[in-house]
């Protein structure tokens, strides 16, 4: 969380001229809840049952980009359907930078906590092996720019062959 998935994702998609989704606006448009309501009335582990099920019918769909949040990456069948029907970048950054980025935003329920910056270095030590187990590409986002950020996944989508005309 914090990386930058939905900004970078949504400059992304337009560069391409394809749809961009978001796994978690998709959660929150389905449910009419934001993910902190569905969190405290569901739980975790009912919010990433939403989540799969949400990541099971946008990798379905064919040249999207779409942005996953944060702990997608948890159960072993989100990992497969993304690694599998689609191109995945991990945009890695530092828990520091990640605190630094997050530490205002009441909108992040697992930072709810007396020491988010803490949980953020707990969530990395847990959830970097598995980005790194389903991505295609790491992108090392540290301080750079948005445009600069969009630049670095441009090519390394272009390396792989990923245009305009071909399909994600």
């Amino acid at each position: 969380m914090g990386a930058g998935k939905t900004t970078v994702g949504r400059a992304v998609a337009r560069r391409l001229a394809r749809p961009f989704f978001d796994s978690d606006h998709e959660i929150e448009a389905r449910t009419g809840a934001r993910i902190p309501v569905i969190f405290e009335m569901e739980g975790e582990s009912g919010f990433r049952e939403r989540e799969a099920q949400a990541i099971a019918e946008l990798t379905a769909r064919h040249a999207i980009v779409l942005a996953t949040g944060g702990g997608a990456v948890l159960r072993p069948e989100n990992r497969d359907f993304l690694h599998t029907r689609g191109l995945v970048i991990y945009l890695r950054a530092s828990p520091h930078d990640l605190w630094l980025r997050t530490r205002k935003d009441k909108n992040r329920p697992l930072l709810q906590t007396e020491d988010p910056k803490a949980k953020l270095e707990a969530l990395y030590e847990l959830r970097d092996p598995l980005y790194r187990e389903c991505a295609h590409f790491v992108v090392d986002t540290g301080r750079p720019s948005v445009s600069g950020l969009v630049n670095m996944v441009l090519m390394q989508l272009e390396m792989a062959g990923i245009t305009r005309k071909a399909h994600l």
